[in-house]
């Protein structure tokens, strides 16, 4: 349970995104939500929930300015907020929180429509159970590409993450290596299943170095930038991504009967 302090949450409309974190967090004026130390567990995709009703859920964690250990959080607003007072609010998670991150500078620069990236959202969420999705469009910079995985692995706490672009020889690709930068175990079965399902296709493929691994306790999967290379991409990952996510968040559970 999360104690949550309304009173400094103003008349914020259904659908809109309000800040969570203590009172020291925000500048005056500024509608927030204040939170108790249990807020901690928060990560991206969970919801707040009051007596069965969903108010709020969580999109995005991020570390307080100027104030020794804390977070802040931005949320959506779900349902009408109370006016005033404390309410402890019990956290759940239903489904997965899903991250991705279309590399390219021509998107970044507003020159070139994204298709990748929504793409990824909706197969994603045809084929799993998601509690949220969120996308970023960013050029194809290592640094930036580097620092946004931790922050979504660590900070947020996306449970998959899958970038699109950047994945060939090209001098501007540079998905795998900022990805390898920051993954503590790699999933070559993944990367080989990618491969092999792209070379039916064409032998193109073979020049795809996408990489796969964990980072925390997220997946981190690269996948080419064309649409047609993202579904085929992922249909070949997406059968093994429900078991591969439960196991590396602790599902104790075995992994095949034995006779």
């Amino acid at each position: 349970m999360v104690k949550c302090d309304f009173s400094s949450a103003g008349n914020v409309s259904v659908g809109s995104r309000i800040y969570l974190g203590s009172g020291d967090n925000f500048p005056q004026g500024c509608p927030f939500i204040k939170v108790s130390n249990e807020a901690r567990k928060l990560r991206a995709g969970m919801k707040l929930v009051s007596e069965g009703c969903d108010l709020l859920r969580i999109i995005s964690v991020s570390w307080a300015d100027q104030v020794p250990g804390a977070k802040t959080w931005v949320a959506e607003v779900l349902d009408v907020l109370p006016d005033t007072g404390n309410l402890n609010l019990k956290i759940e998670k239903i489904g997965y929180s899903v991250a991705y991150v279309t590399l390219s500078d021509k998107g970044a620069a507003g020159q070139r429509e994204d298709k990748g990236g929504p793409l990824i959202a909706e197969i994603i969420s045809d084929s799993l159970p998601v509690s949220a999705v969120h996308g970023f469009l960013i050029p194809d910079e290592y640094g930036d590409l580097k620092s946004l995985l931790m922050h979504l692995a660590y900070t947020s706490r996306f449970d998959l993450i899958i970038t699109t672009g950047g994945t060939g020889v090209g001098p501007r690709d540079i998905s795998p290596e900022a990805t390898l930068a920051v993954i503590e175990k790699r999933l070559p079965g993944f990367e080989r299943a990618i491969t092999a399902t792209g070379l039916t296709k064409t032998p193109h493929s073979m020049i795809s170095r996408g990489v796969a691994g964990t980072l925390g306790d997220s997946i981190i999967i690269n996948v080419p930038g064309s649409p047609k290379a993202v579904k085929e991409s992922l249909e070949a990952v997406i059968p093994a991504l429900k078991h591969a996510i439960d196991k590396l968040q602790g599902d104790i559970s075995d992994c095949a009967n034995i006779a």
